[in-house]
């Protein structure tokens, strides 16, 4: 038995020989999820739970700081309200699940489990807003959607999953715009403050935006087998939906006007981001700020006296300074066996103590990213694990950055760009016609789509990589998930 768990403990696919399947070793044996009865579901499980209350908490102290407010819609939508908008249907169709039936009885309408909420918010806007004095409404609502994906991995892509989804109505063009950006500059903040995930951030193609989006805003980061994920999207709507929902106001001067609006979300996805910038051969490697556990305290040679005792008084002393610490005095595992375990977890910080540390009034931290040891005084020891929390936050960080900037490269011909692809992997920032054609083809011809044009643009050349037409934008390319 204690064999078996020493191997569930250590074994975990290298990362090089099998990035998928590392993925899916780290999340099973790190107790994140289990695959659930309802093919393309997933269970979360109570450790991967609190590291989505942690990117919760965070986000909604970030939204609510900005005036926005939750509410919650209903989980079911009629068919007429979702076909009422042409491209917002055509663009989910494949994806809708379908409720037909209440208990013995034909529904008279089919009714959509929503994959998002645009049409039923709409509903309601429409009779919320009558006037200028209505405006902005800016409300947010923490939920689950439905999307029926074929192809499905956990966090990543799951027939349900959990999300934020914003929804705000403004008065005009340029009001719907700024708050579109400001919440694309919330969620890069985000991922870089909190996640320690750098990301680039720009605008969608139009083949790529939101279905009934005026234009879509992105935050692209790099995972370590070189594919890119979309972290978070932000979208102005413009007047699509106003018009077809009719969400009109009276305006200042007399005037009936529709309105503008915004949506913006970013998923349990972000799970899957952590897992895979992060982590390592030895497990998961978690960002302080939505670790469910900060420090773990593993007290050595437990059955002396007065060990117990002590690890017990540090425990309270770093509790009461508001980081999140458990103490593991289990007297069934080894010490040695508990290291494994908590690096598998991604603790950042690990406190050993045993007799010779309390002769000596120390702790014993260790960091989970690089595993560097240094004594403390216990006097000292709260300030000691703030600094290093944030410490291992930077080193995240600047690791998941330089990993990123080795995956970037600059194409200024097909050739180079079908290399960088396929061998070197990564970001391919390119010059781009701005044509659908050749964004089809690219895709087509190598896997990658348009991932973003940064706000950022660089001139690496007057023409289009795939065509030689004069380009209009640089462009990020990647294979994504």
């Amino acid at each position: 038995m204690e064999k078996k768990q020493q191997e569930f403990v250590t074994h975990i696919t290298p990362k090089e020989e099998d990035f998928s399947q590392w993925y899916t070793d780290v999340i099973l044996k790190a107790d994140l999820v289990d695959y659930a009865p309802v093919k393309g579901c997933m269970v979360i499980k109570p450790y991967g739970y609190a590291i989505w209350e942690n990117i919760q908490k965070e986000l909604d102290a970030r939204f609510k700081a900005t005036g926005h407010k939750n509410a919650y819609f209903p989980l079911f939508i009629p068919e007429s309200l979702l076909r009422k908008e042409a491209e917002h249907v055509e663009g989910f169709a494949p994806e809708v699940a379908w409720v037909t039936r209440g208990g013995s009885e034909e529904l008279a309408e089919p009714l959509v489990v929503r994959p998002t909420s645009e049409t039923i918010i709409c509903a309601m806007y429409a009779k919320w807003v009558q006037s200028y004095r209505d405006l902005p409404i800016l409300y947010n609502q923490w939920c689950n959607v439905v999307r029926w994906e074929k192809s499905t991995r956990p966090f990543l892509r799951t027939a349900e999953f959990l999300w934020q989804e914003g929804h705000t109505v403004h008065a005009t063009e340029e009001e719907a715009e700024e708050e579109t950006l400001k919440i694309l500059g919330i969620y890069k903040e985000f991922a870089e403050n909190v996640l320690a995930i750098p990301v680039v951030v720009g605008r969608k193609s139009e083949k790529e935006k939101f279905a009934g989006a005026l234009r879509t805003y992105t935050m692209e980061a790099m995972m370590q087998d070189g594919k890119a994920l979309q972290a978070g999207t932000s979208h102005n709507l413009g007047q699509h939906f106003a018009k077809v929902f009719d969400i009109q106001y009276l305006d200042k001067d007399g005037q009936l006007k529709y309105a503008w609006q915004t949506s913006w979300g970013v998923s349990t996805r972000l799970i899957g981001a952590i897992i895979m910038v992060h982590g390592d051969e030895r497990g998961l490697v978690l960002p302080p700020k939505v670790a469910p556990v900060q420090v773990i305290i593993v007290p050595i040679a437990i059955h002396k006296e007065g060990v117990l005792d002590k690890a017990r008084e540090v425990y309270r002393q770093i509790a009461d300074a508001g980081i999140r610490v458990e103490i593991d005095d289990r007297d069934t595992q080894t010490p040695g066996w508990k290291f494994n375990e908590w690096e598998l977890k991604g603790v950042p910080v690990r406190l050993e103590i045993g007799p010779k540390d309390i002769e000596k009034n120390q702790v014993v931290l260790v960091r989970r990213d690089n595993f560097e040891k240094v004594a403390v005084p216990m006097d000292n020891v709260v300030q000691a694990i703030n600094h290093m929390l944030v410490e291992v936050h930077k080193g995240i960080y600047d690791k998941a950055l330089k990993m990123r900037e080795n995956f970037t490269h600059v194409a200024r011909n097909f050739d180079e760009f079908k290399e960088a692809i396929e061998v070197k992997k990564g970001f391919v920032k390119a010059m781009w016609c701005g044509e659908r054609e050749c964004e089809d083809n690219i895709k087509a011809e190598t896997g990658a789509t348009t991932r973003c044009i940064p706000f950022e643009q660089e001139h690496i050349d007057d023409h289009c990589v795939y065509c030689g037409r004069l380009a209009k934008h640089m462009v990020y390319f990647a294979r994504a998930y």
